[in-house]
């Protein structure tokens, strides 16, 4: 009687069980009606996002980037994530501004879309592709920026609340939308500017009384950049649409006999079109080893890692007139 009884209750648990439907575990986050198709109640796990081996646009059409507002620059608290004092990835040291006001930079940018489109950005918020926002190794998270192409004149205002890009010789990392607005999607890369937006100033959001500061100068930020002096300041937003040149810079020495040991073991390399540039900053003479101008951003690219195998160390890019 007791193993009848026993046989039953079993019989009748494992009948409940089969009658429960399984939860089926969500892989992507549901379409929302919203225009990124992020659910805010649902995460996609960062393993998915290794299963691709490459970043791409939209899976669907494409879409008009017109019909997307710029976010409207305001004053926001530092996130709680993504800010710390310094960091290091890949071996290079960054340290975070400790304020954006001021900055003005220009280097190459490149783009980031679907292969982490609904994933965690550094400062803990979704990725939107289809959001106007920008990844960046040194601004606060979050702050504002215009992005101006020094190619085509177009610029878009951009949220930056992401880390990166960690890649040699790129400024900063646009969304698949921003990059979309100013053309330099579907190229790849395009060469820009950078402006940081200070929200409490009123008039134009992208105007700043700063000067340029020398592209990725070094892996360590500071505060506010240096300027580079008048005759390389930046008097308008386009000052230099079309006429945008790449160099590798080499080093930079405060004496010009340095740069000129620099310069020679350069071109005993086999480096061709490395010339010494002199600029004033902060009332002193600095003196530039660089080579170039480069057609774009896959010529210096390629010819980086020629610089780095000839074991010269890695040059940093810097754009001029």
């Amino acid at each position: 009687m007791l193993a009848r009884l026993l046989a039953l209750l079993l019989c009748a648990l494992l009948t409940a069980c089969a009658s429960r439907a399984p939860r089926r575990a969500e892989s992507t986050p549901r379409q929302s009606a919203g225009t990124s198709g992020i659910d805010d109640d649902v995460s996609r796990p960062q393993s998915q996002r290794y299963r691709k081996a490459g970043d791409g646009g939209p899976d669907g059409p494409a879409i008009d980037v017109s019909k997307i507002p710029e976010p409207v620059p305001r004053a926001e608290p530092r996130s709680r994530y993504g800010n710390k004092e310094r960091y290091e990835v890949l071996g290079k040291s960054y340290r975070v501004m400790n304020d954006a006001r001021g900055y003005v930079e220009r280097g190459i940018a490149s783009w980031y879309g679907n292969k982490f489109h609904g994933y965690l950005t550094s400062s803990f918020e979704k990725y939107d592709m289809y959001a106007f926002s920008a990844a960046h190794k040194t601004l606060p998270l979050p702050s504002y920026a215009r992005v101006t192409n020094l190619d085509n004149g177009k610029s878009v205002i951009v949220r930056v609340n992401d880390r990166g890009p960690f890649h040699d010789n790129r400024l900063i990392d646009l969304s698949y939308a921003a990059a979309v607005k100013i053309g330099v999607w579907p190229k790849g890369t395009g060469v820009v500017e950078v402006r940081a937006i200070d929200p409490s100033q009123s008039g134009d959001a992208g105007s700043t009384t700063a000067s340029a500061s020398p592209a990725n100068e070094k892996p360590v930020g500071s505060a506010k950049p240096p300027a580079i002096g008048a005759a390389a300041a930046l008097d308008s937003k386009s000052s230099a649409i079309g006429h945008a040149r790449i160099y590798l810079q080499l080093g930079a020495f405060g004496e010009r006999a340095n740069a000129e040991r620099s310069l020679a073991q350069a071109q005993r390399a086999g480096l061709a079109d490395v010339s010494i540039a002199t600029a004033t900053v902060e009332g002193r003479s600095i003196h530039r080893v660089r080579l170039g101008p480069l057609a774009d951003a896959a010529a210096a690219d390629a010819m980086s890692r020629r610089i780095e195998r000839l074991g010269l160390g890695t040059p940093r890019v810097a754009i001029e007139n």
